[in-house]
């Protein structure tokens, strides 16, 4: 008997904990993880055509067209990796791509499956990426609140100065938050009119968030 493939797509908010989320529900379904930043610097550093093509976008400080990045899933999709179902992190971004992926899906005889939204106000993404702290020595990442260092900025494993990334400031997340609801919005209803939205509240912790994404994934598959 032949099992047809999963597809799920999971959105949230920037500092939702989609990448964590991903990556575990990849691993217990047995799907491909597919990020498309992660996707992107994979062909840039192994410097493919698409890769040199996206490249020459990201110098100039451009998004990588949609067509382009189409390209790339379309490859993905194809690979024996994908053969089983994957795991979107964070992509469709708005309808247009939302509409791309139903066709490059559609290609391969697949769906979109499932679209679990991991929901957290905005005042409580605040809260998580105002209070991140990273060391620009050795990459190791610190919440004020959460996961505080022994020394107040100071890196436990190199005891290098924490600093506060630029884009981790109130008022580019706030700006960053806008951007995203303005594009999204009508994204979750394209996938809601179709009966495929599934809402997981995401302020939990990682484990009570998976337990409620795992949840959402029996339910919709009963």
């Amino acid at each position: 008997m032949v099992t047809r493939a999963l597809d799920v797509v999971l959105l949230g908010p920037p500092g939702a904990g989609k990448g964590t989320q991903a990556k575990r529900l990849a691993a217990a379904y047995e799907l491909l993880h597919l990020s498309t930043g992660d996707m992107l610097r994979d062909e840039v550093a192994r410097g493919t055509e698409l890769g040199r093509e996206a490249e020459s976008y990201m110098k100039r400080g451009e998004l990588v067209p949609d067509e382009l990045v189409g390209k790339m899933l379309l490859a993905r999709l194809h690979s024996q990796q994908a053969a089983a179902g994957c795991a979107f992190d964070g992509y469709p971004r708005n309808t247009e791509q939302a509409k791309l992926l139903d066709g490059l899906l559609a290609e391969l005889n697949r769906r979109v499956d499932i679209v679990l939204y991991l929901n957290v106000p905005d005042e409580a993404l605040l809260a998580r990426l105002t209070g991140r702290r990273s060391c620009p020595a050795c990459g190791a990442v610190y919440h004020v609140a959460s996961h505080p260092p022994r020394t107040e900025g100071v890196c436990d494993a190199c005891g290098g100065a924490l600093v506060q990334r630029p884009d981790d400031r109130e008022e580019v997340i706030r700006e960053r938050l806008r951007v995203y609801h303005e594009a999204t919005s009508p994204l979750l209803s394209y996938y809601q009119a179709r009966g495929a939205l599934r809402e997981v509240p995401g302020t939990g912790s990682q484990d009570e968030v998976f337990e409620l994404l795992r949840q959402a994934m029996r339910s919709s598959r009963a």
